[in-house]
């Protein structure tokens, strides 16, 4: 698979930085495509760990029927983004991931990256979220994004 280049090469921001983006966000979106190429944009919560990302979801719906058919995800997470109206400009920084989705199958690996989330989320709950976990395994999926390309765009001081 080939990548674009990014146009605003003055925007680019170095690989680490695009990694700690992706590490400390909050939320991002995950856009997908279903069979006919029709886009699909969700915000969702994440954990990146490797370079991979892994996402919670039902086990049912919208975005996992679309990565049945079509594995070529992106993933974007904005660190900030405040309007500057006088410069007629936005101060911001962002990443994108571009890889290849899956449902994880493996229980060890859905059971560890579910654990993952709870520590990032939920970090003064985790025997809590251990148990939800185990309530909650069978009605959960875990999508795992192995990471093929990432940029980074900004403007403005870190």
């Amino acid at each position: 698979m080939e990548f674009k280049k990014m146009r605003r090469r003055d925007k680019e921001l170095p690989p680490e930085v695009a990694k700690k983006i992706l590490r400390n966000g909050s939320f991002g979106v995950l856009s997908t495509a279903d069979a006919k190429g029709i886009p699909y944009g969700v915000p969702v919560n994440y954990v990146y760990v490797d370079n991979v990302i892994y996402i919670h979801s039902a086990t049912v719906g919208h975005k996992l029927q679309n990565i049945a058919s079509n594995s070529d995800v992106s993933f974007c997470v904005v660190q900030r983004a405040e309007v500057i109206p006088e410069k007629f400009s936005t101060d911001y920084r962002s990443a994108i991931a571009f890889g290849r989705a899956i449902i994880v199958q493996d229980s060890q690996e859905k059971v560890d990256s579910l654990k993952k989330l709870v520590a990032k989320y939920s970090a003064d709950f985790l025997s809590e979220g251990a148990e939800e976990i185990d309530a909650s395994l069978d009605v959960t999926a875990v999508i795992r994004i192995d990471i093929l390309h990432l940029t980074g765009k900004g403007s403005g001081e870190d």
